[in-house]
């Protein structure tokens, strides 16, 4: 006992407990920092979205390896000495004596290093696991990669402290006078600054009875006289230098990195970037502290404001485009009248005779005496597991019919990965009608739609849509920004091996005449909630009234067709890649789309009007429900959706305060698709009312163990369930369970029941 009596005020009154404990108190925000990495790796934030895999699976160069982890730990390291950088010049003076000792901030940076080393620590473990469980990484490749991550490391390291080896070198003897008349001429705010803190520091020190040395031992503080104003300023202004200089150095590599962005070498792994952004927060945070002191919480928040307020009068808004459309010309009116001028009655029968020679001409494909059943294939959205789940459902299902499926199908609706995935489906069934030498069939095509896009994405970011964005290109005679959705559009175009990197007219002569299904893409108008139906040719026929609004003379027009209401705008030229695209807006990630229209309208996933594409089917139904009558011997809505259409309400127990805050805004959002299924449950089922033709139900979903919902309590978060993330980047692990998923009992019978219907 008497032996730890005295090695209590050696442990608590040591140099890192006190740094810690300082921290805590007065740097709040540089330990949420900290707190929120600690999160994102351990896998408590993000995980459903799949933002830890970033971290512990960086890919570079389509690849994870040796560079990919040493980049990874060249900016671990540098956001580190960011973070040491910040807490010196904050709250150096309150700790006088460490300028008495050689190289000052090297001593300071050994005593400060509780959190980078622990995050080290925890980083390696959950990379470790995270690679033998989730990516089947062997021994060997796994040691490379680390070996990677710490060469990284201590290269960024040892630049830094080569660094401030020269720059700090003999800081308290040399170039005093010089400095200091410097000071006093050019920088007066500077050096009040610095002498308010000098005041406070002479008042309020920090009692440190030890410090660690070069050497991790522990020595005794020696009672020292205390600096004199001079030196006091040089130390804080050379140290304030070294930030600047480091903030500029990093600011041009963004820059550069923006400018370069298009060449792969360029292009650094998700988590990296999200390194640098975090390493530049942490340094305008430390300037902030610096110059403003007291007052840097106020100023802050006021810089916020006066930023959100030039955003709000559009000084930094950035429009994201559709490639294809002129957004020279003026504006298309969006009022009430003109999407009522546009649902004419007289234009709907004419697209709708259009339509009706798609739909002869695939009756043409069957026996005159025997008549086939229409299949509408139905894929919703859920990002890359989504598109994955969709093309190997319709390639085990349409292998397994002889190629009935696609023959018998007409149309195809859904919502963001689903139509990616059904799309490239469909282009690959095409391309083998033409002649080429494609197999639909073939593993090659699913690795290829499983391929991580949220790499570039994110990159994209913060190296040009942050900082450049004035880097250009050029599609269909129009000069673009090379933005995010340029980014994710040509990402997809190259995973897609460049076959859907086509006007989305091209396809409209093959949807004629019936070699393929037709495509109804339906991205949600931010601004009204209505929908933008996109397809090689106007559909206006959408809008026509339903069962549930005949004879109300106030229905509301549910949607607007782009080919005619964008026409002048080039509407025929619009990109495919760039309707996939706006059908695909996942929240944060890929942009919001704005359309040439006045006032501007913004479009969004389509999946928040329907995920499914199941009531979209339903108005394609209802426009055709006398030649379908006549024509066939049925319907088949085979919905390939990458969730359990039945699953078991959630027990609301053990609420905290902060669940019973978000309760009423994430039970809406975690039932959102329970609304729709709802929805389309009775759309469907209010069909035989006006169709004389049976009508089938194929549910084909991806179900995983222990399915857990978003925004469900936090503990749920922290489970280890094996349902793959929503995200546009999967793990090798995630892709074997969704492709495996296929053989599920309950998914098998549903296609036995697919193919008896097709015979």
């Amino acid at each position: 006992m008497r032996k730890l009596y005295f090695l209590f005020p050696k442990i608590a009154y040591s140099f890192p407990v006190q740094l810690f404990l300082n921290n805590i108190r007065r740097n709040i925000v540089l330990v949420l920092c900290w707190i929120l990495l600690f999160a994102m790796i351990t896998g408590n934030f993000g995980k459903y979205l799949g933002i830890p895999y970033l971290f512990l699976d960086p890919e570079y160069l389509n690849r994870v390896d040796f560079v990919s982890f040493a980049i990874m730990g060249l900016m671990t390291a540098g956001f580190s000495m960011a973070f040491h950088i910040t807490c010196y010049i904050s709250d150096g003076h309150r700790f006088s004596f460490v300028g008495t000792l050689p190289r000052p901030f090297r001593k300071f940076v050994i005593n400060n290093s509780f959190f980078p080393i622990a995050f080290l620590i925890v980083y390696l473990y959950e990379v470790i696991a995270f690679q033998i469980n989730n990516e089947h990484t062997t021994g060997g490749e796994l040691v490379i990669n680390l070996a990677g991550f710490f060469g990284g490391y201590i290269l960024m390291t040892m630049f830094f402290s080569i660094y401030f080896r020269f720059t700090n070198k003999d800081i308290f003897k040399y170039m005093v006078c010089r400095i200091d008349e410097k000071l006093k001429q050019n920088v007066q705010v500077t050096r009040a600054s610095v002498m308010k803190k000098l005041d406070i520091a002479r008042k309020r020190q920090v009692r440190v009875d030890y410090y660690l040395d070069s050497k991790l031992r522990f020595k005794k503080v020696e009672d020292t006289s205390f600096y004199d104003k001079t030196t006091i300023v040089q130390v804080f202004d050379q140290n304030h230098f070294n930030l600047v200089i480091i903030e500029l150095f990093i600011f041009t590599c963004v820059l550069a990195l923006g400018i370069f962005k298009d060449f792969p070498h360029f292009q650094l792994p998700a988590a990296a970037s999200f390194m640098i952004f975090l390493t530049i927060f942490v340094m305008m945070f430390g300037a902030f502290t610096y110059w403003f002191g007291e007052w840097s919480a106020t100023m802050g928040l006021a810089f916020f404001l006066f930023v959100n307020y030039l955003v709000g009068e559009d000084f930094f808004t950035r429009r994201y485009e559709a490639f294809g459309l002129d957004y020279q010309e003026a504006p298309a009116p969006y009022t009430v009248d003109a999407l009522k001028n546009q649902a004419d009655s007289s234009l709907m029968e004419q697209d709708r005779q259009a339509t009706l020679v798609q739909l002869k001409n695939w009756r043409n494909k069957f026996p005159s005496d025997q008549k086939p059943k229409l299949v509408f294939l139905c894929a919703s959205g859920g990002g890359k597991r989504a598109a994955l789940w969709t093309i190997n459902s319709l390639q085990y299902c349409d292998s397994l019919s002889g190629g009935k499926l696609m023959e018998n199908a007409v149309l195809i609706t859904g919502a963001s990965g689903g139509l990616i995935g059904a799309t490239y489906f469909r282009e690959l069934k095409l391309r083998k009608k033409l002649g080429e030498s494609i197999q639909p069939y073939a593993a090659i095509h699913r690795q290829r739609i499983s391929s991580d896009n949220l790499n570039p994405l994110i990159f994209s970011l913060l190296a040009n849509d942050l900082f450049v964005g004035f880097t250009k290109f050029q599609y269909a005679g129009i000069r673009y920004e090379r933005d995010r959705a340029y980014t994710f559009e040509n990402q997809l175009n190259e995973i897609t091996e460049g076959m859907m990197d086509k006007p989305i007219t091209d396809y409209n002569q093959y949807e004629k005449q019936g070699l393929i299904p037709m495509v109804i893409l339906t991205p949600t108008v931010i601004n009204d909630g209505r929908k933008i139906y996109i397809a090689s040719r106007p559909v206006s026929f959408m809008n026509m009234e339903t069962i549930t609004t005949q004879g109300y003379a106030g229905s509301k027009i549910s949607g607007v067709d782009f080919q005619r209401f964008f026409h002048d705008h080039g509407a025929p030229q619009l990109r495919f890649l760039s309707a996939l695209r706006m059908s695909a807006t996942f929240p944060y990630i890929t942009p919001n789309t704005s359309l040439p229209t006045d006032p501007s309208i913004q479009i969004m996933d389509a999946g928040i009007s329907d995920n499914f594409g199941l009531s979209d089917a339903v108005r394609f139904l209802f426009a055709f429900k006398e030649w379908v009558d006549e024509n066939t011997s049925g319907v088949i809505f085979v919905s390939i959706r990458d969730s359990p259409k039945l699953k078991d309400a959630s027990e609301a127990s053990g609420s905290t305060i902060i669940d019973d805050l978000t309760q009423p805004i994430s039970s809406v959002y975690n039932n959102f698709e329970n609304f729709q299924d709802i929805n389309s449950d009775l759309l469907i089922g209010q069909a035989p009312a006006w169709l004389k033709t049976p009508i089938h139900r194929i549910d084909i979903q991806y179900q995983a163990e222990n399915y857990v919902p978003i925004l469900q309590q936090m503990d749920s978060i922290r489970q280890n369930n094996a349902r793959a993330s929503l995200s546009w980047r999967l793990t090798t692990r995630e892709k074997e369970g969704v492709v495996e998923n296929i053989h599920s009992e309950r998914n098998q019978e549903q296609i036995k029941k697919l193919i008896q219907l097709l015979r």
